[in-house]
């Protein structure tokens, strides 16, 4: 695909063209006759009615005054409206709401049209939508509502296509046309991943249409509509395509969430026990904690805590467990005895202070003879990230969907390794031989710059890399790697701040760094103790700022 810079001022059109081009390539045996012909009349129009289109495709909601609708690359609006309104694409509409007549005038214009109905027309916009809707005025002409108001209203008629198009182009429907900017410009560069008719997430024209609905339905969560009504849409929208499966159970633990926020505890229960969602087990729990059903809600703690699903799991029943237990009337649950922790409390200047407290550690640590970076979630992640490259990008089915891709889209998906498992076994089983030190440092250089998930370059040099691939054990990468790939979206946060090195022994040691009246996170808990529990040299370090010299 061709870039175009933002100096072109056509540079959203170009944009717009490549999106018809890469969905009419890649996805022609999913479109329709109303698909193709759209695509097909708009490659036939003048450029400036191309560009009035794509303009209003690319602005919010259906409805715009023609007066707004003024850009100096396209000309007379006027001209360029004619071929839309022939097609069909554009109308005036045959009646407005008051709603919307609210979102269309300015203050001014519905002062002089709402008259003899205003107790208080120099209100607030809202002010004097409150003071009409008792009214109940039903919707009309604009020529009816305001006879001389010498505004044209017009109506963008083919949103629902072009969000078809967007959903086959973005893999989604929250990222928007402006997306490409950046790409344009030069500044962000991106992985080619081959594309392949099998590496589609949606085969069939039916699976892109179900996408549609559950777009829809998640839409009117958002605008507040009932979660029984959205249900009941929702049950016939099953799909035994993965990519659909997981948008559905993403849905459904979202109405859960939202039954729960009502205080409807027997629907949020029935929705979360047929999710397939990471947290729709824990969540279960906790909706028979909040209704105070105590005897239930332990019995499920007792038996998840048996076989947990995720180390978010496990933490959270260590704290509702002994929750439950004080609510059964059971004696005092004690807790379960962890390690000591290396501690390190450190007394600085409190003119140090102005560094940073991670960047004063840093400094006092580094005096000690062995260079300490600041990494906190970047260098580990970062190996991960270049060892693993050729898994992470992988073109498997639903993943990727465009060449402007940073990440896959499945890569929060609990099946996110699993699909990829012979290829990760291939990269980890690397540091079992020893050769993840050339192949981080070969990928290092090849993808320098690529846009990733992981890969944190402008933290990165090839200093830290020998420093890091000379120190850390290749056991120890190994279970890190591991850890993050059981939960990526949790598990790539909360590693230590600091980290240490000693290249001419050959060892190292992280420091998570606290300041005064800073506390550890659950986040930075859980790898601790998973340091712990793996050997891997840890610290925690107490700050204190003194106004002693």
């Amino acid at each position: 695909m061709i870039a175009h810079s933002v100096d072109d001022p056509f540079y959203y059109l170009h944009n717009f063209r490549q999106v018809m081009q890469w969905v009419e390539q890649r996805y022609a045996d999913l479109l329709d006759d109303q698909d193709l012909g759209f695509i097909r009349a708009f490659s036939q129009l003048a450029v400036p009615a191309q560009a009035l289109m794509v303009r209003m495709v690319m602005r919010k909601g259906e409805l715009f005054r023609s007066d707004r609708l003024d850009y100096a690359e396209i000309g007379d609006t006027g001209q360029a409206l004619q071929p839309l309104l022939a097609l069909g694409w554009v109308q005036e509409p045959g009646q407005l709401a008051l709603e919307q007549l609210f979102t269309l005038l300015r203050k001014d214009e519905l002062a002089r049209c709402f008259a003899r109905y205003l107790s208080r027309p120099r209100a607030a916009k809202h002010e004097l939508l409150a003071q009409l809707q008792p009214l109940g005025l039903q919707a009309r002409a604009l020529t009816e509502w305001f006879p001389d108001s010498g505004v044209r209203i017009l109506q963008w008629c083919q949103q629902p296509l072009c969000d078809r198009m967007r959903l086959l182009f973005f893999g989604n429907l929250h990222q928007d046309w402006s997306d490409f900017v950046l790409a344009d410009l030069g500044l962000l560069r991106y992985e080619q991943v081959p594309f392949s008719n099998d590496s589609r997430a949606l085969q069939k024209r039916a699976e892109v249409d179900l996408a549609m609905a559950l777009h829809q339905c998640a839409e009117r969560l958002e605008q507040g509509d009932d979660p029984g009504a959205i249900l009941t849409a929702l049950h016939g929208l099953h799909s035994d395509n993965p990519w659909l499966a997981r948008r559905h159970a993403r849905l459904q633990f979202a109405l859960g969430q939202q039954c729960e926020r009502q205080g409807d505890w027997v629907q949020a229960m029935a929705v979360y026990a047929q999710c397939q969602h990471a947290q729709a087990r824990i969540r279960q729990v906790r909706v028979l904690e909040r209704s105070e059903q105590w005897s239930e809600a332990h019995a499920l703690a007792l038996h998840m805590a048996a076989t947990p699903a995720n180390a978010l799991e496990v933490q959270a029943l260590e704290r509702m467990l002994p929750r439950l237990a004080r609510k059964l009337g059971g004696p005092p649950q004690p807790r379960r005895r962890e390690a000591a922790l290396e501690l390190i409390e450190l007394e600085l200047p409190r003119e140090h202070a102005a560094l940073g407290v991670e960047e004063a550690v840093r400094q006092h640590l580094a005096e000690d003879g062995g260079p300490v970076h600041y990494v906190e979630n970047t260098l580990f992640n970062s190996l991960f990230g270049l060892l693993c490259w050729e898994a992470i990008f992988a073109p498997v089915p639903g993943a990727f969907f465009h060449p402007f891709q940073a990440a896959p889209q499945d890569l929060h998906d609990s099946d996110f390794q699993l699909r990829r498992s012979t290829l990760f076994e291939r990269c980890l089983g690397r540091l079992d031989d020893g050769s993840h030190h050339q192949a981080i440092l070969d990928c290092y250089a090849a993808k320098q710059g690529l846009q990733s998930p992981f890969v944190f370059w402008s933290m990165l040099s090839e200093a830290l890399l020998e420093q890091a691939l000379a120190c850390l054990p290749a056991v120890h990468l190994k279970q890190c790697f591991l850890r993050l790939l059981q939960d990526i979206r949790n598990n790539r946060a909360g590693m230590p701040d600091l980290i240490q090195f000693w290249p001419g022994e050959g060892r190292y040691r992280m420091v998570e760094v606290k300041g005064p009246g800073d506390r550890l996170q659950d986040n930075q808990l859980r790898w601790l103790a998973f340091c712990r529990a793996h050997g891997l040299p840890v610290a925690v370090c107490h700050v204190r700022w003194s106004d002693t010299p």
